[in-house]
């Protein structure tokens, strides 16, 4: 009773989802957006092709994409702040292992680990940790977690590239990694708790009395009995594996063209200040739709906002073919702001309200699994297609393919109900 009192005034879950959003922002250092300003300079450094880099990346990438699911599991079992702590640590230690890249051999293992602990840890820990302490307000809970990760590809870019060419691309990632250890870990192991109900709250933040608060809170455990799915029954869906292409095919093509948008924009005689200026427009203008995202999940179902997702995804890889000055640049990275600002939040929020909070851990494990799948694949095309063809037109109008699958893959990404799976 006195720790419910003492939370009523004020909502623990918004602290909660302030962490969360720290470390979606601290998930930055293995993004692509980031990564992509250490690219060139691998290249120039040790005379590596572009090919070689791409391959290692999606590589890479690839297995640490299969080993989300053990992270998933692992979170529901120990929890997100256990976590959040050791893989925080972790994933420091990650950065100044990158800062000592001499070889071939040593950035495929910088890679992957900055991949798994990075992009697929520190993105799927927070999205479950907040899953957890909203359930009505779900929305716009992960509207603001997701600022953080708006303001990681803000800062990233345009930070990284400062200290590269005041220092070098080593003191970047030793930078970061300081940052991590002694910044983000100690909040999280402080300010981290990993369900409302661990301190005697509902999520969503109930101010009932205690009488109130105990049928609510048996009503909540009926209620939840009835809608958690076990990752095995989520399988059993249609919309769990149309679902996981919806999240495989973004992560795919933003990272290609992230992952070379440096030269992408160079083979149209654009600077590589433009190209970082087109990343942090994007995550500027995502701040706002990030928001207006989290109110349209409440009034749209979530698959029809996947559908407009892929319909900006096909107009964006139509404007790359003639984005040849910085107008059409900034207008590309505006529109691109758009499709992750509605991308990130209708991704995040929709595996929690499908398939319930019990089992998130293990279930969005699976999501955030495709994700770097896709994310692996995303850059090899792009780079094999340069090299071959010394244009990227020819895989922007291959990749077409791709979206067009997902605008078919949102339609029937139906909400399911479990009176369907028992009657099959």
């Amino acid at each position: 009773m006195k720790k419910l009192k003492l939370f009523q005034s004020f909502f623990y879950g918004w602290v909660i989802v302030f962490i969360a959003g720290l470390g979606v922002f601290f998930s930055g250092p293995e993004q692509t957006y980031s990564n992509s300003t250490f690219i060139d300079e691998y290249i120039h450094e040790f005379n590596w092709s572009r090919s070689q880099v791409s391959g290692l990346y999606s590589m890479a990438t690839l297995i640490a994409g299969l080993g989300m699911m053990v992270i998933g599991r692992f979170i529901d079992r120990f929890g997100q702040r256990m976590m959040m702590v050791i893989v925080g640590t972790l994933f420091s230690i990650a950065c100044f292992f990158n800062s000592m890249v001499s070889s071939m051999w040593m950035l495929a293992i910088g890679f992957f680990l900055i991949r798994l602990l990075g992009q697929g840890s520190m993105s799927l820990i927070p999205n479950t940790l907040v899953a957890q302490w909203f359930i009505k307000k779900r929305g716009i809970a992960f509207s603001i977690m997701t600022l953080g990760s708006f303001a990681s590809a803000m800062v990233f870019p345009i930070v990284n590239t400062w200290l590269i060419h005041t220092w070098d691309w080593q003191f970047a990632w030793r930078f970061w990694g300081v940052l991590l250890l002694f910044i983000f870990v100690p909040i999280a192991l402080i300010g981290v708790r990993n369900k409302p109900e661990e301190i005697g709250l509902l999520p969503d933040g109930s101010s009932e009395n205690a009488e109130k608060q105990t049928r609510a809170v048996m009503g909540a455990q009926i209620q939840e009995a009835a809608t958690d799915w076990t990752l095995k029954e989520a399988m059993k869906t249609r919309a769990f594996w149309a679902i996981l292409i919806c999240v495989g095919i973004p992560a795919m093509v933003n990272t290609g063209i992230t992952f070379h948008i440096i030269s992408i924009f160079g083979s149209n005689d654009l600077s590589p200040e433009s190209a970082a200026i087109v990343l942090s427009l994007m995550a500027i203008v995502g701040v706002p739709m990030s928001f207006i995202s989290g109110y349209i999940t409440e009034k749209v179902k979530t698959n029809y906002l996947l559908f407009g997702i892929f319909l900006i995804e096909i107009i964006l890889l139509l404007m790359l073919l003639v984005t040849t000055n910085v107008y059409v640049a900034f207008a590309f990275g505006v529109l691109w702001g758009i499709a992750n600002g509605l991308e990130r939040i209708g991704l995040n929020i929709i595996w929690p309200n499908y398939f319930g909070r019990k089992y998130i851990g293990s279930i969005n494990g699976v999501g955030v699994t495709m994700g770097v799948l896709g994310s692996a694949f995303g850059p090899l095309p792009f780079g094999v297609g340069f090299d071959i063809f010394h244009s990227y037109t020819p895989v922007l109008l291959a990749t077409l393919l791709f979206p067009l699958i997902g605008l078919f893959c949102a339609l029937i990404a139906k909400k399911p109900e479990k009176s369907q799976l028992a009657n099959g």
